[in-house]
């Protein structure tokens, strides 16, 4: 198998996670897009629970936290990404309002009916769409939103080779029509659903890892894993540009019935 080929899967986690602690943001994504599914979430108050799982190193939760009100707590696996997620609230004077924790998505610890929010931007993949929706909802209270990104296919066909390399990434990947049904289908009311701009992609993700691997090849010099994980970085680059018309992320918002 050819290096730009293999799957993210196939890297050691702590690689891959020291490579994304030095960028900006773990997925794509905007501050824009961000505020715009904000946009759609009603009823809020200083009083409210927020969390934002998979946060990464939270871009997107300081996002929420200037923009929101209530308590936002952000839960990621990788302790690394907490310690900065937690450093980048105290450099915005967030830490009253923004915490992070370490923590898994699939062994959340509120209680049923706590929470009024759950945000995932680019995460929800790691337990799978319709799980993760099924499984959150019983700590939303009734009224309560749910707001996740997610890859998805912009058509029904795609030629071979994105949609091989998806099958792969993520087996979970479907139509917007298909997963806006999954989100129906979970007990919950399909509020909205937006396609993110390109440049979601491109200036705010792959533009942000350029000098990234550059410092992490440097580093790392002579490593092998480090630099096919860095090859395969770049093919995914090159797989979007080419294919962009055929997939994407797509914001999926949803209020418990």
């Amino acid at each position: 198998m050819n290096n730009e080929n293999k799957s993210i899967h196939e890297f050691d986690l702590n690689l891959i996670c020291e490579y994304f602690s030095n960028v900006e943001r773990q997925g794509p994504g905007s501050p824009e897009v961000t505020i715009k599914a904000l946009s759609y979430i009603e009823n809020l108050t200083d009083a409210s629970r927020i969390i934002d799982l998979g946060c990464g190193t939270g871009y997107q939760t300081m996002v929420l936290g200037q923009h929101a009100p209530g308590l936002i707590t952000g839960i990621d696996l990788f302790s690394v990404f907490i310690d900065l997620f937690n450093t980048n609230a105290k450099k915005l004077n967030l830490q009253d309002k923004v915490k992070g924790v370490v923590g898994s998505m699939e062994e959340l610890s509120f209680q049923e009916k706590e929470l009024d929010l759950i945000w995932a931007e680019g995460s929800i993949y790691n337990i799978g769409f319709e799980r993760g929706l099924k499984e959150w909802k019983r700590f939303l209270k009734p009224g309560g939103y749910v707001a996740v990104s997610e890859a998805s296919w912009f058509t029904d066909k795609r030629p071979t080779e994105i949609n091989d390399f998806w099958q792969e990434e993520y087996p979970g990947i479907d139509t917007i029509p298909n997963k806006v049904t999954q989100m129906q289908n979970a007990g919950y009311i399909p509020v909205a659903s937006f396609i993110l701009p390109e440049n979601c992609w491109t200036e705010h993700f792959f533009d942000l890892q350029i000098p990234a691997q550059e410092a992490f090849l440097k580093k790392h010099k002579g490593n092998k894993a480090a630099e096919d994980f860095v090859v395969r970085q770049q093919y995914e680059n090159q797989l979007y540009y080419k294919y962009k018309e055929y997939y994407g992320y797509v914001f999926y918002i949803g209020k418990k019935i």
